[in-house]
């Protein structure tokens, strides 16, 4: 088949699986981006860009855009043109955090209603996004003084489902990438989240700075990507943490980021919004221990089995498991070992037949 994506924010996350999902899909995808910024204003104007780039909308046989566009104004300007659509939910208006200093416009929040509805098909990046999804759009409707549209709750519902993103390492890796640095000494700490507030970054360096204060002797690599107004604490962590640091910033090789993943002991998250956590999958995959928090998605991704040792929930749980993880990095050689092979359920090889049935099954529901 051949197949519309539409990106308006091709950055991060957002890149990676437009990327990974042309690169795997059986079918030929016409991938078109505006790039990541401004995001207020894509998801406002995205679809008068590209309404006025695609000549002929009704030429494809499905299409695909992410939440972060108005679906409702492309369908819409298309004049009966647009073909059967996909709307993937990588994060939403209503539950993502608000920046310090800023309150939630509800217009954006409502943009997300409209754009699932105007959907074929709605797609989450996990059980728990959807789930949240649909705890606060009720809570949206009923904030209307009046003429409240509770209809559009069941309509939507009726539509959804859940469909893991692919990431970006391959199914197989070699046996060595996994454990090959499971004596590291001393063991190397991974943060490889974005530099942004809602990663928390302020509790992340301060349970390393109290693992430091007990004596017990690790390396920190803080990848990820930071923008424009990047939090304090970085600087500041920077400084105090002197030679404990090995790598700090963003490495854009995407073979020398998978290198720092497969050296790493342990991968903390502090995040306060993860969807599906992609980061944390990536570093498990290699070999790192994850240590997250007990919310969030994070209690779907790791095995249940392995929640009592991987999930915290206190910042005194994340001193406390993080410095005996440092302590005794080979006690947990065969949970490491465990963790890698679960995640390869989600490398693109994996996960790519899940959204070719999607589009399958949405052209030939157009065309019957």
């Amino acid at each position: 088949m051949k197949l519309l994506f539409l990106e308006p924010f091709y950055g991060g996350s957002h890149r990676d699986f437009a990327d990974g999902l042309c690169r795997h899909s059986r079918h030929v995808i016409d991938l078109r981006t505006m790039p990541e910024r401004f995001w207020k204003w894509r998801m406002r104007g995205a679809a008068l860009h590209f309404i006025r780039r695609i000549s002929d909308p009704g030429a494809y046989d499905a299409m695909i855009c992410p939440a972060l566009m108005s679906l409702a104004d492309f369908r819409m300007l298309c004049r009966g043109r647009c073909p059967p659509a996909i709307v993937y939910f990588h994060e939403n208006q209503l539950t993502y955090p608000v920046a310090p200093g800023e309150s939630r416009d509800l217009h954006f929040a409502f943009t997300d209603i409209t754009t699932a509805l105007a959907a074929d098909r709605a797609l989450f990046n996990s059980r728990t996004h959807l789930t949240d999804f649909f705890h606060h759009v009720p809570e949206l409707l009923n904030r209307m003084p009046d003429f409240r549209p509770s209809w559009v709750v069941d309509q939507i519902r009726a539509k959804s489902g859940v469909c893991y993103p692919g990431c970006r390492f391959p199914a197989d890796p070699p046996d060595s990438h996994a454990l090959q640095t499971a004596g590291q000494d001393p063991p190397l700490v991974i943060w490889n989240h974005r530099w942004e507030f809602d990663k928390q970054p302020e509790m992340f360096f301060a349970a390393l700075e109290q693992v430091a204060q007990t004596g017990v002797d690790f390396e920190v690599a803080v990848l990820g990507r930071a923008y424009e107004k990047t939090p304090w604490v970085f600087a500041a962590a920077r400084s105090r943490l002197g030679g404990r640091i090995r790598q700090f910033g963003h490495v854009e090789d995407k073979g020398r980021y998978l290198q720092w993943l497969a050296r790493g002991t342990v991968v903390v998250s502090t995040a306060i919004q993860e969807n599906f956590g992609i980061s944390v999958v990536e570093a498990a995959r290699f070999g790192c221990l994850p240590l997250v928090p007990n919310r969030l998605v994070y209690p779907e991704i790791i095995p249940a089995d392995l929640h009592r040792l991987c999930l915290y929930d206190s910042f005194e749980g994340l001193v406390e498991k993080l410095g005996d993880m440092l302590c005794r990095p080979r006690a947990y050689d065969d949970q490491r070992r465990a963790l890698a092979a679960h995640m390869r359920r989600y490398s693109w090889e994996h996960r790519i037949g899940e959204f070719d049935r999607e589009f399958e099954e949405l052209a030939a529901g157009s065309r019957g």
